[in-house]
């Protein structure tokens, strides 16, 4: 029975084989420039190319490429991040009225109380005892 094969699942059957701290530490390295590059092989293992691997992490990391190379999840795309920013959604007419008229009523609110306040200081310096 062929059963799927997914990129963290090739990780985990290697995890299995391979039960040392050294192909341990390598593969948690990898899961976590997996998180960085949206689970793209290639670029994780390019990342991983300009630091140090323990020592004997290199062939776990080798077997990691060729599984993924001949499953095909070498180099996946998913396309453009969607949590990176969305895009923006058109204002229509109702929302630009209810906002004009909560920008209108704050106006008319901060004049009142400026109002209120010039009245109350007027009326305290033209009260003469």
């Amino acid at each position: 029975m062929n059963r799927p094969v997914s990129l963290y699942g090739i990780i985990a059957d290697l995890r299995r084989e391979h039960p040392t701290p050294a192909a341990t530490q390598t593969l948690d390295m990898v899961v976590a420039e997996l998180g960085r590059t949206r689970d793209n092989l290639k670029d994780a293992v390019a990342a991983l190319s300009t630091r140090s691997l323990p020592p004997g992490g290199k062939p776990v990391l080798d077997e990691l490429v060729d599984r993924a190379r001949k499953a095909d999840l070498y180099d996946l795309d998913y396309g453009k991040d969607p949590y990176d920013k969305p895009p923006p959604e058109p204002l229509d007419e109702g929302t630009l009225g209810i906002g004009a008229l909560l920008a209108i009523s704050s106006l008319v609110g901060m004049g009142l109380a400026i109002a209120a306040v010039i009245a109350g200081v007027n009326a305290i310096m033209h009260t003469g005892t």
